[in-house]
């Protein structure tokens, strides 16, 4: 369950976070949401693959972390093992409120139930003794907006995406090192040929629109899948 609430120093001026990375701290994910905005450093260290949701049918982007439900491969001794942290898991437990208006302004809400949520008296301060935005808080506000904007310009992108018939299902299955199995279901990627055999018009349209770049961002993170069996396999061994 969440408790969400806004965030302002008269009620939340003592509030703590844990920064820190870990199963416990709500980061024993497979899987997380990523924006195309943030496909470039994305790209960089995990594989990105898109899914249809079933009740809208339209496309979301994640960011895969491991290959079984809880799973993140990325935490390691209280921290995560990468040099970026997608926007949607470092924001945690902050998140947009908005007035259920077109213009509604954004609000910085916190999840008062999330496990980061300090009860020892440690972690980062939100607030300082003045009741001022600490630099964590001002750079968490910063992550906010851009993901909120981010997630506000992506619905183009996907909209190319099935303009253009370019997402295909696929399923992948990983043989450990032990001779365990781990299949990947569910998931669609970029179709590799159909994008080859777009028209001058459709690339240009994908180009001047910014779409194409993220495309082949899409289809260069798939490299990392090796990168992540690595991982599973030093899990598997106790490394």
């Amino acid at each position: 369950m969440s408790n969400h609430a806004v965030l302002n120093p008269a009620d939340h001026g003592e509030l703590r976070i844990d920064t820190a990375a870990s199963a416990e701290l709500g980061d024993n994910v497979m899987a997380c949401a990523t924006v195309p905005a943030e496909f470039r450093s994305v790209q960089a260290h995990y594989p990105i693959v898109l899914r249809r949701d079933l009740a809208t049918g339209k496309l979301e982007a994640l960011a895969l972390l491991g290959f079984e439900t809880g799973e993140n491969l990325f935490l390691r001794s209280g921290r995560w093992d990468a040099p970026y942290r997608p926007l949607s898991m470092a924001i945690r437990p902050f998140l947009i409120g908005r007035a259920p208006t077109p213009d509604g302004v954004g609000q910085v809400h916190v999840d008062l139930d999330h496990p980061r949520i300090s009860r020892t008296g440690e972690g980062v301060r939100v607030f300082d003794a003045s009741g001022q935005p600490t630099p964590y808080l001002e750079d968490i506000a910063a992550k906010l907006g851009d993901l909120d904007h981010a997630h506000r310009e992506s619905a183009d992108f996907f909209a190319a995406l099935d303009r253009y018939e370019l997402a295909e299902s696929f399923t992948l299955e990983v043989t450990l090192d032990d001779g365990a199995k781990n299949s990947l279901v569910g998931y669609h990627t970029i179709n590799e040929e159909k994008l080859s055999t777009l028209d001058g018009a459709a690339l240009q349209d994908l180009m001047a629109s910014g779409h194409l770049a993220r495309i082949y961002m899409i289809i260069a993170s798939l490299s990392h899948f090796g990168d992540l069996v690595a991982r599973k396999n030093a899990k598997v061994a106790g490394g």
